[in-house]
């Protein structure tokens, strides 16, 4: 009997193909090289996370079990500020004021944000245009509460000046308990609409164009077409822009550090503002980082909640 030899009992290798063993083997070396060479741009970022967020978060847990102004060590002190938060007053009256801006900012802000994307999907194919409208977005935060402040000055203000030439009375836009929450609400739509406008804007980009043709040989109108195909098909990217902004507006600060300092009588005092002052103001690193935790719980809870009962990672796009 003749004995065959490895190569032509191997029908692979009689084909002039790669044994199997040896292309695994390439292939496990070319994803650890891919990988290496992966690992080499995401170390420096990773080194700028753990020094820059991970570790202040961690010490930052750890202070809000302690009594700890930053001229002295640290003293454990287990729960007692976490339990001090029930009976604060002032904590409460922050959450509240934070609550309202959230519900002013988010709603008008969506709201005329979507419009907006309607427009530039529909109307305005203008570059120009839709750039013009992400304009107050690059504006810094402090420079945009400093224009508004001094347009809608009580004594000064060009907006009163036009208010007062109408016959109305003037309006104490951030001098009023009532007016405060409002206008720094409006002041932050007027900076983030144009932004929240252009994610929203991209969303409609990816719902194809077959389906409105379909809806508008069936008779859909203009309407119904909104809410039956465009709403559905947008949802998971509106899910995301409304999770992203809710973050962003419980995080207000330097709007109102900028033009009210929480005033007046706290009818502006929003949570981060109170962490400030309980900070930098009066020294209670221990009391601010338990405020700091349980906002970060907060803001995971809201997040998880919008997710889940929204279905942002679900879309009616087949």
């Amino acid at each position: 009997m003749t004995t065959l030899t490895k190569q032509q009992q191997d029908p692979a290798a009689r084909a002039g193909l790669p044994k199997a063993g040896k292309s695994a083997r390439r292939s496990l070396t070319n994803r650890l090289g891919d990988m290496k060479v992966a690992l080499f741009f995401i170390f420096p970022a990773m080194i700028g996370f753990v020094l820059f967020y991970l570790v202040p978060t961690i010490r930052g847990v750890y202070l809000s079990f302690t009594e700890y102004s930053i001229l002295g060590e640290p003293t454990w002190i287990g729960i007692k500020n976490y339990s001090a938060m029930l009976g604060d007053e002032l904590f409460w009256n922050a959450m509240a004021v934070t609550v309202q801006y959230v519900g002013l900012n988010i709603g008008f802000q969506t709201v005329i944000a979507l419009g907006l994307a309607l427009l530039m999907h529909r109307v305005a194919k203008s570059t120009f245009i839709r750039g013009a409208l992400l304009l107050p977005f690059l504006v810094a935060n402090v420079i945009v509460a400093l224009l508004w402040f001094w347009m809608l000055d009580y004594q000064m203000g060009i907006v009163n000046e036009i208010i007062s030439w109408m016959g109305l009375p003037r309006i104490a836009f951030f001098g009023s308990e009532q007016w405060a929450i409002p206008t720094i609400a409006a002041v932050n739509v007027w900076r983030h609409m144009g932004y929240t406008a252009l994610l929203l804007f991209a969303g409609l980009q990816s719902i194809p164009n077959h389906v409105y043709e379909v809806a508008s040989l069936d008779g859909a109108s203009p309407t119904r077409t909104f809410w039956s195909i465009t709403m559905p098909l947008l949802r998971p990217v509106l899910v995301l822009v409304l999770v992203v902004t809710v973050i962003g507006s419980f995080q207000v600060f330097d709007t109102v550090a900028v033009t009210t300092g929480g005033g007046p009588i706290n009818a502006s005092r929003v949570i981060q503002m109170y962490i400030y002052q309980k900070a930098f103001g009066e020294s209670d690193f221990g009391y601010a980082s338990a405020l700091s935790v349980i906002l970060f719980l907060i803001l995971a809870l809201v997040a998880f909640v919008q997710m889940k009962f929204l279905k942002g990672n679900e879309s009616d796009l087949d």
